[in-house]
């Protein structure tokens, strides 16, 4: 979500709305923001997903112009995270339109998520998979399946839309209701508008590796020996500070530090490793799901992953705004893509 999933009628204007003229009225702005929010996803989305996928999607990217012009702190957070992470190549222009592309594939995300109601047909024929074939090749074999991706793209749709092709899936991943510093109130609304959603097209319940668990293993494991596909991104900072579970290596120009739980994942049940992503098209309404053959497990742990994080990398520079953290600095910096 991904997170979803924007600028002013003047930069005054937007300024204002951020709270740089007076004081208060940065509160102000918050509790707009978060009004907008509650209906968009409450009301406006559930309406737009049942109109024709052109009108829905292009009143998704209304909604993401407006964000980006009128949230500009938020905006001003992704264009300097996208220049500083990946530097000279994205000039000022180019970072700008980038960031607005992040606010509309947020924005598109969320009709997404609400066509996915009943069997997700209405998203199922926008959605091509393409691939599939190496997912059915891997689960012939009995040992299950990984697939490894990135926060990127509506991955939690497209994992949905696998699970009702026919292949039962499972997610390692952590839900956002379930994030740290949320209020009862936000988590009760995150759990009816998404998490809910979600739930009815996976075959387990979220497996969710928190700080101090030694079960998350077991619980994908006993997944794959159902042969079964289990999901993970592998993007995420560890929540283990001081973590010795990490691996250096190469990622978006700089030395990174992530957790190769599906190398160990797989050593552990020789179920293969597959990439997986997500890529919306120019229309915003069309995407394709690219699943790859197996990724080699041969070699030292981080020669492994080092070739799924080199996958991520290419998906990442190919589409940069389709990957959801160019808004969180405090996750950039924890992966060492940003100083601390």
């Amino acid at each position: 979500m991904s997170e979803s999933a924007a600028e002013a009628a003047g930069r005054a204007g937007g300024r204002r709305l951020a709270g740089a003229d007076r004081p208060g009225t940065a509160a102000v702005a918050r509790l707009l923001h978060r009004a907008e929010t509650v209906a968009y996803w409450l009301a406006v989305a559930p309406l737009a997903a049942r109109l024709p996928a052109r009108t829905a999607y292009r009143a998704a990217c209304l909604r993401g112009d407006l964000q980006f012009r009128y949230e500009v702190s938020k905006r001003s957070e992704i264009v300097s995270n996208l220049r500083c992470v990946l530097g000279d190549g994205v000039g000022p222009q180019e970072a700008e339109r980038l960031a607005r592309e992040v606010f509309r594939l947020a924005s598109c995300e969320v009709i997404d998520v609400m066509r996915l109601r009943g069997r997700a047909r209405s998203l199922r024929k926008l959605v091509e998979i393409r691939g599939a074939e190496h997912l059915d090749a891997a689960l012939a074999a009995g040992k299950g399946a990984i697939l490894c991706s990135a926060h990127f793209g509506s991955h939690h749709c497209a994992f949905s839309l696998l699970h009702t092709s026919g292949f039962p899936l499972t997610t390692v991943g952590r839900w956002y209701k379930d994030a740290p510093g949320l209020s009862f109130a936000e988590r009760r609304f995150w759990d009816l508008v998404h998490t809910r959603r979600m739930l009815r097209h996976r075959q387990r319940p979220m497996i969710e590796p928190w700080p101090g668990q030694v079960q998350v293993a077991l619980q994908a494991a006993a997944a794959l020996h159902a042969n079964e596909v289990v999901t993970i991104c592998s993007d995420a900072a560890s929540l283990d500070a001081g973590s010795n579970r990490t691996v250096e290596v190469s990622f978006l120009g700089r030395r990174a530090r992530l957790v190769p739980g599906v190398v160990s994942l797989s050593r552990l049940t020789s179920a293969p490793v597959l990439m997986a992503f997500v890529h919306r098209s120019a229309d915003y309404r069309h995407q394709v799901l690219e699943i790859s053959p197996p990724v080699p497990m041969q070699g030292e742990t981080a020669a492994a992953f080092g070739r799924c994080v080199t996958a991520m990398d290419a998906a990442i520079r190919a589409d940069p705004s389709h990957w959801i953290c160019w808004g969180k600095t405090d996750v950039l910096a924890s992966l060492g893509l940003l100083p601390a």
